[in-house]
């Protein structure tokens, strides 16, 4: 009797860890253990500050503000992304945050789970926030929002705010966790080169400017026409030479008609 209820116990107890609500509950993300706190953060993609998974980052900003973050993605991975924003004690009515990723080539990834939008009351201290992305894939169709190893951006903003509460102080605490192993996705096929937005917009010079040397025998009256004449090509040529015969023949048609009148003057 005692060994029946010892094992009556048994399946109990196995039951219960095996319960659907404890399989599908998930850690809390927890940073690495000696990971340097990140306390910056961009206002745009190309500014976005570079992070890594298991990085705290502790950000001091303003309601309003955009603020973005970027991270590399390997296949095989699961992302999921938190953030908690602490509000202003002040505050005159209810705000909506939200919390975005996009991928290398900046096309919005859904979340699978997370409160990716939630709202806090004027009474709420903190609002929390969170994303879980899709498994990284190695490769995918071009037509497809699949995603794929690369950069990855986080942009955290207020959707809905009262006027009033616009430029108040907020602090913002972001946490990005990896689970899953990295190439062991077994697929047919490999993505040739990662998804990473280009940050170049513009050249940068390396050197000074050069400046024209200044001759000492000018007086200051003389005047350089080089920006104001075209450079010299055969379009310009071309159109001269055009000019000039049109002149030419307009100068002897004027001829050839008028001696046919001046010979009947003198008849």
């Amino acid at each position: 009797m005692r060994t029946r209820s010892a094992t009556v116990a048994a399946l109990l107890a196995a039951g219960i860890a095996l319960a659907p609500g404890a399989a599908l509950a998930a850690p809390t993300p927890t940073p690495s253990p000696g990971a340097a706190t990140v306390t910056k953060a961009g206002t745009t993609f190309l500014s976005a500050t570079p992070i890594a998974a298991g990085q705290p980052v502790r950000v001091g900003a303003s309601t309003g503000e955009y603020l973005y973050w970027s991270f590399p993605a390997a296949a095989g991975e699961t992302h999921e992304i938190t953030a908690t924003v602490s509000l202003a004690e002040q505050r005159t009515g209810t705000s909506t945050w939200t919390v975005e990723v996009f991928d290398g080539l900046r096309r919005r990834q859904a979340c699978t789970a997370g409160a990716q939008t939630p709202t806090a009351d004027s009474s709420v201290r903190t609002v929390a926030l969170g994303c879980t992305l899709r498994r990284v894939r190695p490769w995918a169709e071009p037509w497809s929002a699949d995603p794929l190893p690369g950069t990855y951006y986080v942009r955290l903003s207020v959707v809905d705010v009262p006027e009033p509460d616009l430029g108040r102080p907020i602090d913002v605490d972001l946490l990005i966790s990896a689970s899953g192993d990295a190439g062991s996705a077994p697929e047919d096929g490999r993505l040739e080169a990662p998804l990473v937005a280009p940050t170049n917009a513009g050249a940068v010079l390396a050197t000074e400017p050069t400046v024209a040397p200044v001759d000492e025998d000018d007086d200051g009256w003389s005047i350089d026409l080089t920006g104001w004449l075209p450079e010299a090509g055969s379009r310009w040529i071309w159109t001269t030479a055009g000019g000039v015969l049109a002149a030419v023949a307009g100068v002897v048609g004027f001829a050839l008609t008028r001696r046919p009148s001046a010979r009947r003057v003198r008849a």
